[in-house]
């Protein structure tokens, strides 16, 4: 039978429906993976009980772009200060030792972090493949999800166009096409699941323009469509990589990607979109292609602002994403929607991103970027994914007049009192049911330490 949960008495339920309900004294009733009602003063009988008087009571956030692995990488004072290129190339030095512990501890961690952030569904990219010991790395990522219970969707991600071929990264952390297909092959076979409230999905996701080849982001389009599943690479998001694109392939970034086949079929997105103009926005709108707005990593590496505003005005799917935790350096989701919500505002003047257009990028906006139905709005039918934030303390006094938006105009603690993911809770009075987080932390410390060692 089915367990069942009743969250009651919330200071604000925003839905983050369509309608945009927002039920002050809101109730929600979940039977197993599924929310069966929401109202007020629900009559019902639950397994377990959730008070939340004092709270705001969202949506999981969806995290629409990671790199779990640099969890282990963060804050590293040589490249503290590094655009892009320069930070990745003294980057793979390190990653290049990249071992199964240390894709399992991080890939826990970074999760676990988001988590207790509100965060409840989070796509990975991992592409660097050490020739040693890296054939289930991805395989690996998925056990520690599952273990954390995490909503996860891996992507395989890839690189073959290596320093020797005119890449960027050294070529023993490269792949040919075909040994690369046929993991992603594999994978989507195992893991792929395309049911209501699946808990695993795979996309396939080459690393970026500068290094893969055209052969391969070619391969991958037409394997996409055919195996029924997403794509994924970075796009625009430095000059630098707009210079690369014209001088080797004599087009901007996204004519680029348009001419290997990855933008028209509505099944693919793209990290950054930092320097995109308003004709390339029309052409992401117009074929459903989504963008996973990274705005902390953005500005730690001095990438630019991306023009989210004007994604929208052009019905671009946009999601938001804490990028990986070398580049931000924190999987801090409610901090990247207050970052989301501010950063616009100096792009595009004050009034360009309310607090609840941001809200709806981490909810409505991810699960459209990720095409699923079954998540991003609290609705009977809709999965049980839900963030529980307490507005009580003494970092919210005076902010009563609006609780929802208060989470990112004040507070001083990002975490969640629960988090609750496909009908189970896995954050309780702000700490991790399913790992010991710190435990967690050392074993994460430790294995850093070895990665620097170069071991």
């Amino acid at each position: 039978m089915n367990k069942t949960i009743l969250i009651k008495n919330a200071l604000v339920l925003a839905t983050m429906d369509g309608e945009g309900r927002e039920i002050k004294g809101g109730d929600v009733y979940i039977e197993g993976p599924e929310i069966k009602k929401i109202g007020k003063g629900l009559k019902v009988k639950a397994d377990t009980v959730i008070d939340a008087k004092n709270c705001v009571v969202l949506p999981g956030f969806i995290n629409t772009h990671h790199h779990l692995y640099q969890t282990l990488t963060r804050n590293l004072p040589a490249v503290q200060d590094a655009k892009l290129f320069d930070w990745l190339t003294y980057l793979y030095g390190i990653w290049r030792h990249l071992s199964p512990e240390a894709v399992y501890v991080s890939t826990q961690a970074g999760l676990g972090e988001l988590l207790l952030t509100g965060c409840t569904t989070s796509t990975d990219h991992l592409y660097l493949f050490p020739r040693k010991n890296s054939g289930f790395f991805i395989d690996t990522q998925i056990e520690a999800a599952r273990e954390i219970g995490m909503r996860f969707h891996p992507t395989r991600g890839s690189m073959s166009r290596g320093r020797s071929k005119g890449g960027l990264p050294p070529d023993e952390v490269v792949q040919s096409e075909d040994f690369i297909m046929k993991d992603c092959e594999r994978l989507v076979h195992k893991y792929h699941d395309k049911k209501k409230f699946a808990m695993t999905q795979v996309a396939l996701a080459p690393c970026s323009p500068f290094s893969v080849t055209t052969e391969l982001l070619k391969l991958t389009a037409e394997m996409a469509a055919k195996w029924g599943v997403r794509m994924h690479t970075h796009l625009a998001e430095t000059l630098d990589e707009e210079d690369f694109c014209k001088k080797l392939f004599k087009m901007r970034p996204l004519d680029y990607m348009e001419s290997v086949g990855w933008v028209s079929g509505g099944n693919a997105w793209f990290a950054h979109c930092v320097h995109l103009n308003e004709k390339e926005a029309r052409k992401l709108g117009g074929t459903k292609t989504g963008v996973a707005h990274c705005p902390c990593s953005n500005l730690r590496l001095g990438s630019g602002i991306a023009p989210v505003r004007m994604f929208l005005k052009h019905k671009v799917p946009v999601g938001l994403a804490v990028d990986g935790s070398a580049s931000n350096d924190s999987s801090d989701m409610l901090g990247e929607i207050r970052q989301a919500m501010l950063v616009q505002r100096v792009k595009a003047g004050v009034e360009a991103m309310p607090a609840r257009d941001a809200f709806k990028l981490a909810t409505r906006g991810g699960a459209e970027v990720l095409g699923r139905t079954d998540l991003g709005s609290i609705e009977p039918g809709k999965a049980a994914d839900i963030a529980i934030f307490d507005v009580s303390g003494l970092d919210f006094a005076g902010s009563k007049s609006d609780p929802l938006a208060s989470l990112l105009f004040c507070g001083a603690s990002h975490r969640t009192k629960y988090t609750i993911v496909n009908g189970r809770v896995v954050v309780k009075d702000g700490r991790l049911v399913n790992v010991d987080e710190f435990k967690l932390a050392e074993k994460a410390n430790k294995a850093a330490a070895k990665l620097l060692r170069g071991k």
